[in-house]
């Protein structure tokens, strides 16, 4: 992978004709200290978000040790690239034969289900192994986050006290685990889970070894501004401290998104302007499906020399395909003065954006570049977390 020290200088030295990705294990590392220095459990990293093989030995070699995959595929990556990792299969609804081969060829050993079926799938794949660590998938809210996980998964309240003794059962280790949904901007979306795991537990009566919030931890993005994720934690702590569970049960966490999104940002170069709307090459089936598709708001930073001082005014993005979806709404604020061949930053795309990206149209060849300066925004620099620690006292 080559290396640059700056974004800016990368793009007005090398004129890239193709979107680069920018990457800054940098990032990524202070983010996984960040996590293993402050949560008050154990952290493991959501492989969905991103799963490249470099972030994930950047986050290993940072102390992220356990992987929370969700497909075979994700185990097969992790085991190849991480040999000594430890695997979480966490998808409540797996092929019997994933489970087989996660157990049996990779030593996966920790599996989440939310239902009868699933269970008794696993106890069959694992030919009623002994060793297992079973996370019952409960059903929380998701009205403090940006994006929904609450309707696909979770168990049945009717039937959740009968699952989790059940499972208790044939478990070495049981589990309850839950997903506030993408982006939570309040720590209240984890009092309240907590509150159905305490519920869970009471009206089951069993013994919970592991309880795990999963992941709905924040970015910073426009118009997005959360509070400092230690707040997130202590509430996290304190609600753990709170539930009937033994001194030994652990508390763990799967973040996806505040793991990887400071570690890449995407250099785009505009080959048209119409109004307020900039024609750029990279797009909606590309690094920015969800400026696409949920109209997510990403930062952007007009790349330039001499630097601009036209006001900044709001643009709306087209990609490079000949779909008329290929349509990004923003706002993006960008300076006035935007022309053909300016470059943009567009930052905090180390989450979902490299995972989501397709080569529909012929579209797709993507650089990548490690660079040294630092992300658009972040969580973790002290000048940032002041400011937004400020925000939430007002």
């Amino acid at each position: 992978m080559h290396k640059h020290p700056t974004a800016l200088g990368l793009a007005t030295t090398l004129l890239p004709v193709q979107p680069v990705t920018l990457t800054r294990s940098h990032a990524a590392r202070r983010a996984a200290r960040f996590f293993v220095e402050k949560f008050p459990g154990r952290t493991m990293y959501a492989v969905k978000a991103n799963p490249s093989p470099e972030l994930l030995a950047v986050l290993y070699d940072s102390g992220i040790t356990q992987f929370d995959v969700a497909s075979i595929a994700e185990v097969r990556l992790v085991a190849n690239t991480l040999p000594d990792a430890t695997m979480c299969f966490m998808h409540p609804v797996k092929a019997e034969e994933a489970i087989r081969e996660a157990y049996d060829t990779h030593g996966v050993r920790t599996f989440s289900l939310d239902t009868m079926e699933e269970l008794e799938k696993i106890v069959r794949a694992t030919k009623g192994a002994t060793d297992l660590t079973l996370c019952v998938r409960i059903r929380v809210s998701s009205e403090h986050s940006k994006l929904s996980l609450a309707s696909k998964f979770g168990a049945d309240p009717a039937e959740l006290r009968e699952l989790l003794i059940a499972t208790r059962q044939v478990a070495d280790a049981l589990g309850i685990c839950f997903h506030v949904g993408s982006q939570a901007m309040s720590p209240a979306a984890y009092s309240g889970a907590m509150e159905r795991v305490r519920a869970a537990i009471v009206e089951a009566g069993v013994t919970v070894d592991v309880v795990d919030v999963g992941g709905g931890f924040p970015s910073s993005y426009p118009g997005m501004e959360p509070p400092p994720l230690e707040v997130f934690f202590d509430v996290i702590h304190k609600c753990f401290e709170d539930l009937p569970v033994s001194y030994s049960s652990e508390l763990w966490c799967e973040p996806g998104r505040a793991l990887s999104a400071e570690y890449s940002s995407l250099i785009v170069r505009v080959e048209k302007r119409r109004g307020d709307e900039l024609y750029i090459n990279d797009g909606a089936y590309g690094a920015l499906f969800d400026a696409a598709h949920i109209a997510w708001r990403f930062p952007t930073e007009l790349l330039r020399e001499p630097d601009s001082n036209a006001r900044d005014m709001a643009f709306s993005f087209y990609g490079p395909t000949c779909d008329d979806a290929d349509y990004m709404k923003g706002p993006f604020m960008l300076p006035a003065d935007m022309k053909a061949g300016d470059y943009i930053e567009i930052g905090m795309l180390g989450a979902y954006g490299c995972a989501m990206r397709t080569g529909f149209n012929g579209f797709g060849s993507v650089d990548t570049i490690e660079v040294d300066d630092e992300p658009m925004v972040s969580m973790y620099v002290e000048d940032h977390r002041r400011v937004m620690s400020n925000v939430v006292k007002l």
